[in-house]
């Protein structure tokens, strides 16, 4: 029960992380690429830290030297892979940067292997055949070749694909919470130490961030995308494999491209319908398959 349980609120997190993908990009159409990722992962950093400290049971944990430095590893890779996407999302399309995002369900595996010798099973195989396939349906363009943007998105797709393998690794050893609030925190400070060295001083001073493509893009994804999203990953992945997380996170541009069809007006061909079902059906199969 705990890991269906835990499946479908990762499902949730997946739909706050692929609905905002149309949010991002606007927003950093109007401001610099680490500054909205410094301010995002700084400013929920904080909160999650305040509310980790403000529960007596929870706090105690954050005493521990070493769930401090199993955050930071997590931030390290997770701060990479929003960097590698965000900048490669102004050199290249959304679709494609979904698909090659998704290609993370097929590393998870890979690197589980290499780095924790986690062997993963037939049905989470099946199911990553089946995603990777729907992926390439779902954001598949005719005669698009392989752009900068590209490259970098595919090193987004390693990153990530690492800090879902460390996530399922410290969270069964650490209480989520903490580490949690630990990671997002330092995913921050790099992001705004990055923005200091692309230019003097983060532009948190002008009247960029005043405006409203940006505003809303901070509040939707500090309180969805990264607090709610990054808390429930903490704690429901531990009852779950890290294969298995990752397939369901390849739902990721099945909701990015639902959230650009009803709220950026963008088409949905029967090919990206089909890509999408594979998708769905792959988790499924790993689903039956693996219980």
């Amino acid at each position: 029960m705990k890991s269906r349980i835990a499946d479908f609120t990762l499902l949730i997190v997946t739909f706050f992380w692929g609905s905002t993908f149309v949010i991002v990009q606007n927003a950093i159409r109007v401001f610099p690429v680490f500054d909205f990722l410094g301010v995002r992962f700084t400013v929920a950093g904080i909160l999650m830290l305040v509310i980790t400290i403000s529960l007596p049971n929870v706090r105690k944990y954050l005493y521990s030297r070493s769930i401090w430095m199993a955050g930071f590893i997590i931030a390290i890779w997770l701060f990479a892979g929003y960097a590698f996407q965000t900048v490669g999302l102004l050199y290249t399309s959304p679709a494609q940067s979904g698909f090659i995002t998704g290609l993370s369900v097929v590393l998870v595996p890979i690197f589980g292997l290499i780095l924790l010798r986690h062997r993963p099973s037939k049905g989470v195989l099946v199911g990553v055949l089946l995603a990777t396939l729907g992926l390439f349906l779902l954001s598949y363009v005719r005669g698009q070749g392989l752009q900068f943007g590209d490259v970098l998105t595919f090193l987004c797709a390693i990153a990530f694909a690492i800090q879902i393998v460390f996530v399922g690794h410290y969270a069964k050893k650490y209480h989520p919470m903490p580490l949690a609030a630990i990671q997002i925190f330092f995913v921050g400070v790099l992001s705004l130490l990055t923005a200091l060295l692309n230019h003097s001083a983060p532009k948190l001073m002008t009247s960029l961030w005043l405006q409203p493509a940006v505003i809303s893009g901070l509040v939707i994804t500090i309180l969805f995308a990264t607090i709610i999203a990054y808390f429930a990953q903490l704690i429901f992945q531990k009852y779950t494999s890290a294969n298995h997380a990752a397939l369901i996170f390849s739902a990721e541009p099945v909701f990015a491209a639902l959230t650009a069809y009803f709220y950026a007006g963008d088409t949905l061909s029967l090919q990206s319908i089909v890509g999408c079902v594979l998708i769905l059906a792959g988790m499924l199969i790993a689903e039956f398959m693996t219980n």
